[in-house]
Parts: structure tokens; C-alpha cells; sequence
């Protein structure tokens, strides 16, 4: 299989590293950290002035239609950075959703919008009934007047603090609707919180939120909701690629410049075995991402569904085993705010449980085998 990039895509991928480089370094990552939004709007800006927040709108629409191997490389490129903006959850995954969900007169409302970093939507899904199942939602919304009344609860909705608008999944009858809500609408309700990878997030409360007619994204969502969380898992898996791979980079860096009895600690044969594994396992991921972007959008659900979970399933495993092993290669340093390590650490942590465990996803993809 030919995994090389035409000159588009890799002027795509040169243009981000050069802009994380440039304006991204771990010492401006650790004041966007530590301010009050904990992401940053001036850097969201520049993402837009790049034409990086519509790498997936249709050409047509007035975006660039990267489509999966665009997002894949900018991916790649943000989990290197770590950014912290919400490039994932806006700029993909509701973006996405919207795209293919939407009707034309939401499109059109939205996605200029959207491409421009004026606004940030994210889709509101998870909740404490959907660890296991991603499709069992319990918020509801029910016919009210001409409208909509939506009530519910979603848990840890990664970047939901800097939202303008959320893309809410809720049961509607014996089906599953998407909606489209104005954070700041009356019974919506935010609990901010700090993720474990130095993300903002939030639990949402829906008390009765009166929505109009039109608020809804198309018919029956089930099946386009579930290609929107297969799409978002592909490039999750592309940004913790990003991470992997540079955390490994730092990892052999250090054994060369660490000198222990007399000798730099990768010299030592029994380092050199498992910096060996790291790169084995790192090589894994590698393809394993290639696969998630490769299937992400085929339209045989089943197959993309198992495909997308051994691909969450052995990413996770080489994200555990390669973040573990670059702590302890570094010593107490490596768990230290100050080196980049740990904060690596922690991205690779929060991925392993994000979108599906590990476990979850071996479960799925033997439930599926069982099913073929």
C-alpha cells in the first residue's frame, strides 16, 4: 500500500509544524495552560487564517476538503504540539457532523462561521449510559408547541467551555435525533472542569431547554451519528500518533545526553531493548492510524466499525506502553511540569480513555468477528 503524500497534503502538514514551531513551543503552551480560558483565542485565529478549521469543508462551501488524509496530517501535527485549542472537537468532529447532517440553509449558517473561528461547536454525545454503548443515550427530546423541549445530561464534553453552539444527541421516540443548541439558551447548564490531559471540559445539564423546529439536524441520526464518532476516532488516533512520536524523539534524545557510570544511558543494552520496543510499537501505531484514516469513511458500517476499534484498540496499547516507558527512561523527571514528557504522558493517558478503552474496544472488535 502507498502511504505517501501528493504536494497538497504534505504542504499541509509542513505548513502546521512550521506554525507550532514557530508559535506553538512548550513555553507558550504552559501560559495558554495556565490562563483562565486554558486554550488560546489569538492562536485559534491564526489556526483559521491558515484555512486550518475547514480542512473538512467541502471545497464548494467555501473550505479546503482534506477530507480524512488532511486531517489525519494536521492531526499528526497538533498531537506533536499538544495544542490545546478545540481543533478536534470543533474543527472536526462537529464540523463533520454538521456537514454531513445538516440541512443547506444550517450549512450555510454555520460553516462560515465555523471556518472563519468565529464560532466553536462541539458535539455534546457522551454521557454515563454511553461508556459501553455509544448509542445508548438517555437525554430526550420531545415535541413541545412548534418545537422541541431537550433534557438531559452529557458528561466531559471536551472544549464545551469555549462553545458558542453545541450539537446535542438525544432519543426522540424509539430513534435518536442531533440538535443544535446556543450554549448560553436558558436550562443549559455547565460545570467546567480540568481534564487529565490539561484540556477544558464540561458536564451540560438540559432543564427543558425549549428549542425551535428547525433546531434539528436531519431525520433518524443513528447511523450518521455513528459515522460522525467513527470520523472523530481517526483523527483522535492521529493526534496521539503526534504525541507518541514525539515523546519517543525526546525519549532517545535524553539517553544519549545522560551519562551515567561513565557511559550515556543508551548505550546500555538493556535500555536499548526497550527503546527498541517503543519504536516497534511506535511503527504499530503508525500503520494503525493509516488504517483508521483509511476506513473512517467506509460506507459498509460493520467493517468500519471493527476496523476504526482494532485500530483505537492497539493505538491505545502502544500509547500506554510508549508513555510508561519514556517516564521511567527519564526518571523523576520524567513526571516534572517542567519537561514536556509528562505532559505527553498525560495526553497519551487521556487517549487510551477517550472514545472507548482499550478493553472496550477488544470487546467490540471480537463482537464483531463473531458477527462475520
Amino acid at each position: 500500500m502507498d502511504f505517501s503524500f501528493n504536494d497538497e497534503q504534505q504542504m499541509l502538514l509542513d505548513t502546521t509544524r512550521r506554525f507550532i514551531a514557530e508559535r506553538y513551543g512548550f513555553e507558550h503552551r504552559n501560559q495558554v495552560r495556565a490562563s483562565a480560558e486554558g486554550w488560546s483565542r489569538e492562536v485559534w485565529t491564526q489556526l483559521a487564517e491558515l484555512g486550518l478549521l475547514a480542512i473538512n469543508i467541502p471545497e464548494e462551501e467555501g473550505g479546503i476538503g482534506a477530507g480524512p488524509v488532511g486531517t489525519l496530517l494536521v492531526g499528526n501535527a497538533i498531537g506533536e504540539g499538544m495544542l490545546l485549542e478545540p481543533f478536534w472537537s470543533s474543527a472536526v468532529v462537529a464540523t463533520h457532523a454538521i456537514v454531513r447532517m445538516a440541512s443547506p440553509d444550517q450549512r450555510a449558517a454555520w460553516l462560515p462561521a465555523l471556518a472563519s473561528g468565529e464560532s466553536i461547536a462541539v458535539l455534546a454525545h457522551d454521557e454515563a449510559s454511553t461508556r459501553f454503548e455509544a448509542m445508548n443515550v438517555e437525554t430526550r427530546a420531545t415535541p413541545s408547541g412548534d418545537g422541541w423541549a431537550l433534557s438531559g445530561r452529557k458528561s466531559a464534553v471536551y472544549h464545551a467551555p469555549a462553545a458558542n453552539l453545541l450539537l446535542v444527541s438525544a432519543r426522540v421516540g424509539d430513534g435518536l435525533g442531533v440538535f443544535a443548541v446556543a450554549a448560553d439558551a436558558v436550562g443549559v447548564g455547565l460545570a467546567p472542569c480540568v481534564t487529565v490531559d490539561e484540556q477544558r471540559a464540561a458536564d451540560i445539564v438540559f432543564d427543558k431547554v425549549a428549542l425551535s423546529a428547525d433546531s434539528r439536524l436531519g431525520g433518524e441520526a443513528r447511523d450518521s451519528l455513528q459515522a460522525v464518532l467513527d470520523y472523530a476516532l481517526a483523527a483522535l488516533c492521529a493526534e496521539a500518533f503526534g504525541a507518541m512520536d514525539r515523546i519517543l524523539a525526546a525519549t532517545l534524545s535524553y539517553s544519549r545526553s545522560r551519562v551515567q557510570f561513565g557511559a550515556p544511558i543508551g548505550s546500555f543494552q538493556a535500555l536499548q531493548h526497550r527503546m527498541a520496543e517503543m519504536l516497534m510499537h511506535l511503527e504499530q501505531a503508525r500503520s494503525m492510524s493509516y488504517l483508521a484514516t483509511s476506513r473512517c469513511t467506509d460506507p459498509d458500517p460493520a467493517a468500519r466499525h471493527a476496523a476504526l476499534s482494532a485500530a483505537k484498540m492497539l493505538m491505545g496499547q502502544a500509547a500506554r506502553y510508549i508513555g510508561q516507558q519514556a517516564v521511567q527512561l527519564h526518571g523523576g523527571m520524567g513526571m516534572t511540569d517542567e519537561l514536556d514528557v509528562s505532559h505527553y504522558f498525560k495526553r497519551l493517558l487521556a487517549f487510551e480513555l477517550r472514545c472507548g478503552t482499550t478493553d472496550q474496544h477488544l470487546e467490540n472488535y471480537r463482537r464483531q468477528l463473531r458477527a462475520a
